[in-house]
């Protein structure tokens, strides 16, 4: 590949995976402002670009992470969107695959239920994480400017990637839609659709070890002529 753009693209879609331990350093404003100016070049429809993105640090971050898991852990479920999907097939089998090799990388036993919940648990922490950004789609959009959004989340990523930022999109973010806009002060219209943690990486965090295949192109891509 003599392309140096091409080259150095290949290199930061190569480094992005979600990371599940962070150190409690902090990205520095001006660095964190840039990402997100990078991430706003995505694509949307008509270009309405309609996320909407709230992002804490700090105290802010810290009454999350106490006020999530004691929502939760009290049976306080309040979702925005449904979470009805269910996997099958070649589906199953990859979330099942991605599943064991994290297990395996914490030393955690498939038995060992405890140890699996805490490590659950730890979602709603945001793995150590100085930062999160929770993504919002306004109440009017449906499910075409849903996948705007999820574009924005991937061009975000791949921005932190580029400047050593690392990631992890969580959907259980979502889990209880009601504390994280009391926290933030959103305001009802804004429906929450998943978090981002995201920080620099911890080498010493066992999960952070894990690593997972993609299936072959043939599986996934169509090519027609």
């Amino acid at each position: 590949m003599s392309d140096p753009l091409a080259s150095a693209f290949a290199a930061i879609v190569a480094r992005r995976r979600s990371v599940r331990g962070f150190t409690s350093e902090p990205v520095p404003p001006p660095l964190l402002r840039r990402i997100f100016e990078l991430a706003a070049r995505a694509p949307s429809n008509c270009n309405t670009q309609p996320w909407q993105v709230y992002v804490a640090s700090g105290a802010a971050c810290e009454r999350l992470r106490q006020r999530l898991p004691a929502a939760l852990a009290a049976g306080d479920y309040q979702m925005d969107f449904d979470y009805s999907g269910s996997y099958a097939g070649p589906y199953k089998e990859r979330q099942r695959d991605a599943a064991a090799r994290l297990y395996a990388a914490m030393g955690i036993e498939r038995a060992d239920k405890a140890a699996r919940a805490a490590a659950f648990d730890r979602n709603f922490r945001f793995f150590g994480a100085p930062h999160v950004a929770f993504l919002f789609l306004p109440e009017t959009f449906g499910l075409r400017e849903a996948a705007d959004v999820g574009m924005f989340a991937d061009s975000l990523m791949l921005a932190m990637a580029a400047f050593g930022v690392a990631s992890c999109p969580q959907t259980a973010l979502s889990f209880n839609a009601r504390v994280v806009r009391e926290a933030l002060q959103v305001d009802a219209s804004n429906k929450l659709l998943f978090g981002i943690s995201f920080g620099y990486e911890d080498p010493a965090e066992s999960a952070n070890a894990c690593r997972v295949d993609r299936a072959p192109l043939a599986e996934n891509i169509h090519f027609v002529d």
